[in-house]
């Protein structure tokens, strides 16, 4: 579900999360004044509704200047080397993050691979075996691999490329409910441009 207003637009992939629980919050209203039961069921759930918009916003964002920029809201978790040469950053997801992941750049979907496994939490050293969804775009610097990772809260994560589709620099390319781990490979030559602990802004921030 995609809803638009003046001032908030929810994420494509929230409705089964977001549905049920709004239905229950007018479900309650309606019924309060006939049933002290529902009556106190207004607050938490209208509590619990107003939660679950905030999760589920979608700012629009303009890209940043950069050759690849964040595809995730969060803090810089990790920066680790890796064998091939390639840097891998990892950017954690809480729950108040949006959770919504973009293009670092434009280029073309290679291929996205769903990959099962556990659902340890995201910061967790071992939540690599975590259920993942693994991107790779074919762009103008090359292979870049973006993988989504789950964890303990975020057990869906929803596509919303394909394989063969041409994304620009910040489109949107899927959600991971309730937020989790993104980790963004940059090539071998490119150096970081963040640090650790710093937080993160999908399509603004930049990594290189």
């Amino acid at each position: 579900m995609t809803y638009t207003g003046r001032r908030l637009k929810l994420a494509r992939g929230s409705s089964p999360w977001l549905g049920p629980v709004l239905a229950m919050t007018a479900t309650a209203v309606m019924r309060s004044r006939r049933s002290h039961r529902w009556a106190r069921a207004v607050p938490p759930l209208a509590t619990l509704s107003g939660l679950m918009l905030w999760f589920f916003r979608d700012p629009e964002r303009q890209p940043a200047e950069g050759l690849i920029l964040s595809p995730a809201d969060g803090v810089v978790q990790s920066i680790d080397p890796q064998p091939d040469g390639r840097t891998r950053v990892a950017i954690f997801m809480n729950p108040l993050n949006v959770h919504v992941n973009r293009a670092p750049c434009a280029g073309t979907v290679a291929s996205v691979r769903h990959i099962p496994g556990g659902y340890l939490p995201a910061f967790n050293k071992d939540s690599d075996r975590n259920e993942r969804v693994v991107w790779h775009l074919d762009t103008a610097l090359g292979d870049i691999e973006v993988t989504q990772i789950a964890g303990t809260l975020a057990r869906r994560i929803v596509p919303y490329a394909h394989a063969g589709q041409s994304v620009d620099r910040g489109e949107r390319i899927g959600l991971i409910r309730f937020g989790s781990r993104v980790d963004v490979y940059l090539p071998a030559g490119l150096t970081p441009a963040v640090t650790l602990r710093q937080r993160t802004f999908a399509a603004r921030t930049r990594l290189s």
